[in-house]
């Protein structure tokens, strides 16, 4: 199958260190996140990056990098979101069924393998800051029944999506809705899908988001054996 990391965003929560590097190029235990990204990947045919924000540095990266062969950048022209942003790899998925990841966390090497293991789905991950989070809510056969973002009011912990899906191909022939906040929603390409077939929910047993210079402080010292292959 085919994966696609999105890596366009600015990262402005972890300025001024983003001001010169893209977040997915700051480096964690010597690192850096899109590597490690890289080395937790199933075997793959191809490699796509989105790429917007010091787009050159992360294109160096990739020339230098020994973990996928075969890969490509797609440049977004207009950040407008991640919905936006799978769009634009319409023309670069040759496979049925394709992975997309954030470019700016840490999943575990067999979590990705349990994702890939069913038709279609996400991975989740226990929170307790809930209204900091998308929240997933899952039937009882384990499949999504809906994503609600940053919601009030729910007691924790709660089941947070982190950004990791098996998406089918068919999912370029969607429409998506503009957001709220003026952006098209990878969440909401999910929604759709999961009111067509099953869309399962997995859960993750190793996640490490780096949003905030006090998440990339603690992954510092964290223990990073589950999170690469190499």
């Amino acid at each position: 199958m085919d994966a696609i990391i999105l890596a366009a965003g600015q990262g402005t929560r972890l300025r001024p260190h983003t001001l010169t590097k893209p977040k997915p190029l700051l480096p964690v235990q010597g690192r850096p996140i899109l590597d490690w990204l890289l080395a937790a990947l199933p075997p793959i045919n191809q490699l796509v990056v989105v790429v917007h924000y010091l787009a050159e540095q992360i294109v160096e990266y990739l020339q230098q990098q020994s973990h996928v062969s075969h890969w490509t950048t797609v440049y977004q022209e207009q950040p407008r979101g991640t919905g936006h942003a799978l769009m634009c790899c319409r023309q670069k998925i040759d496979s049925e069924r394709f992975l997309v990841l954030n470019g700016d966390d840490l999943i575990g090497v067999a979590d990705l393998a349990r994702l890939i293991a069913v038709p279609q789905g996400l991975l989740v991950h226990p929170v307790d800051t809930p209204q900091a989070y998308g929240i997933v809510f899952r039937r009882s056969d384990g499949t999504l029944e809906r994503l609600v973002e940053k919601p009030a009011g729910l007691a924790p912990p709660q089941w947070a999506n982190i950004g990791a899906y098996l998406l089918p191909r068919t999912v370029f022939d969607l429409t998506l809705p503009l957001s709220p906040r003026g952006e098209y929603e990878i969440t909401d390409a999910v929604s759709q899908l999961a009111k067509c077939q099953p869309f399962y929910v997995v859960e993750a047993q190793h996640w490490l988001p780096i949003g905030t210079p006090e998440q990339w402080e603690k992954a510092q010292t964290a223990d990073l054996r589950a999170f690469s292959r190499s």
